[in-house]
């Protein structure tokens, strides 16, 4: 199901519309903010003369099984008084055009959607049209013949490089690699299901486990373009990059810019890359050139790169310093503040099961397949996936042959068939372990925090086991078969009489009544 038109519902326009002017030539929906501190206080002045919506409520009773279908209106009408209202229908044709059909929508504008879920294990390398999208303003259309690339700040060479440059063999030995990249928010759906969190559409949206995504990206190492640039003076420990989105925040309009420590950098764990599984970048993933940055969150590959500084202290930006924190249980809505959450950067050890999905009923003969991914950032990689069938008293090891190739930065695919004797309703988990022995908390109540990020728990689903290697069980589908009935849904009562008496008669002579002699 997708959501409705862009602008479905009207917006209504307090004076003249500002037109703020693109910045560069063919750079289409490009307004940069960062330099024109008068610009973002006229637009800062326009955005408080509106009211605008207010978020919805996603998270309170009663509560979606999985992820809703947010619009953004605010986030349109942002848009809309700032003079860039074409950014939305712009932003919503990429969907239509560069991804699947059947995206699951958790955000229409700024576009967020994850894959199908019974495709999104299908490839151990996610296909372009699948992989996931976070975004966080509207896409630029930038013609590549007119691309440049500023590098500047705490750089001994400042240099501006076009898109020809930055592909010069002579100058940038090209580079591949194999790249998970994962939301911090993967899983937030079954947060939200346990306590709600802070309700911002945006930057809490609540997906569900297809916030990640493996691609081979193709580029050149930061780490060889700032040697380029003549390297980085001294104090220098920190590189900063802008991307040509517009963002908001708090009734304040910026680029958006986050920073990684130049020691990711040096350890040559940064591309700047423009081809994604051997295709030009598709637009709605940042065409023409984005950082991809491994083992991180996702925020930080920031895609429609313009610019690149290198700073002393993280960036001051308010994704980097105010947005992406990790808060105690005991942090919320009466006492969060900016300073007593850490930012996310390496990316713990997590896993999903992704098939048979929650709530599923299932026929077998004892053996169940369940098939997930498993991922582990910063360097790690799954070592070990292993899934119950009992709640978590058992567990049993997905066979090595079972599990996809090892990458350094990369997810693992695994599948496994799980023995399963009991019926009824059961929970099955999953939890991975990486090469450094760490693994997942048990409960999602572990890993509660208020902005929903990270679920790093144990991935569990309730599933209906049917037994047909059990007689009764057998007998009964039996039964249904000839009589052209479903088992499902297994909420409706059958119509037919569920033994005979002479068949109750046998089973009483055998408890001996239903009630005790004396």
């Amino acid at each position: 199901m997708a959501p409705g038109e862009p602008h479905a519902i009207p917006f209504h326009p307090k004076g003249e519309i500002p037109h703020f002017e693109e910045e560069r030539e063919g750079w289409g929906g490009y307004i940069e903010w960062e330099r024109y501190p008068e610009k973002k206080k006229q637009a800062e002045e326009i955005l408080k003369s509106y009211d605008f919506p207010d978020p919805p409520e996603f998270q309170l009773l009663p509560l979606p099984d999985t992820n809703p279908i947010l619009t953004g209106e605010r986030f349109k009408q942002y848009h809309q008084a700032t003079g860039l209202g074409h950014l939305p229908d712009i932003s919503w044709q990429y969907v239509l055009k560069e991804k699947s059909p059947d995206m699951i929508h958790v955000l229409q504008f700024p576009y967020n959607g994850e894959p199908p879920r019974d495709r999104l294990v299908e490839n151990e390398i996610t296909p372009n049209p699948d992989f996931f999208v976070r975004n966080h303003g509207g896409i630029p259309e930038i013609d590549p013949a007119k691309y440049y690339l500023d590098i500047g700040g705490l750089v001994n060479d400042p240099r501006r490089l076009t898109l020809a440059d930055l592909q010069n063999e002579s100058l940038f030995p090209r580079q591949s690699n194999v790249v998970s990249l994962q939301c911090s928010g993967t899983r937030r759906i079954e947060q939200i299901h346990e306590y709600p969190g802070d309700g911002d559409e945006l930057i809490n949206a609540p997906w569900g486990e297809g916030a990640i995504g493996t691609a081979r990206w193709t580029g050149v190492s930061l780490k060889k373009v700032i040697k380029h640039c003549g390297g980085l003076k001294d104090g220098a420990m920190h590189i900063e990059f802008f991307g040509a989105d517009t963002y908001f925040k708090k009734g304040k309009v910026y680029n958006y810019v986050v920073s990684v420590p130049w020691r990711k950098v040096k350890a040559n764990e940064v591309l700047l890359a423009w081809e994604m599984n051997g295709e030009p970048l598709p637009k709605i993933h940042g065409f023409p050139l984005r950082a991809v940055v491994f083992g991180y969150i996702g925020a930080r590959s920031c895609k429609w790169l313009y610019e690149i500084r290198a700073l002393k202290e993280p960036s001051e930006a308010p994704v980097q310093r105010k947005e992406y924190l990790y808060y105690t249980p005991q942090i919320g809505k009466q006492n969060a503040m900016y300073s007593n959450g850490f930012s996310i950067q390496d990316m713990p050890v997590s896993s999903a099961i992704i098939s048979p999905r929650d709530m599923q009923h299932i026929i077998h003969d004892g053996k169940v397949k369940l098939k997930g991914w498993a991922y582990s950032g910063g360097g790690h990689w799954p070592i070990r996936v292993e899934v119950s069938g009992d709640g978590g008293s058992i567990w049993y090891e997905v066979p090595w042959d079972k599990m996809s190739t090892k990458y350094y930065h990369a997810w693992r695919l695994w599948e496994i068939d799980l023995p399963v004797d009991a019926e009824g309703w059961l929970e099955f988990l999953v939890r991975t372990w990486d090469n450094a022995l760490n693994t997942q908390p048990t409960f999602v109540r572990s890993a509660w925090n208020w902005d929903l990020h990270v679920t790093s728990s144990c991935h569990r689903i309730k599933v209906y086991s049917i037994n047909r290697s059990r007689p009764t069980t057998a007998a009964r589908l039996r039964v249904l078969e000839e009589k052209g009935l479903p088992i499902v849904p297994i909420t409706k009562p059958l119509p037919f009489d569920l033994e005979t008496d002479e068949q109750y008669e046998a089973a009483m002579k055998v408890q001996k009544g239903r009630e005790p002699l004396e």
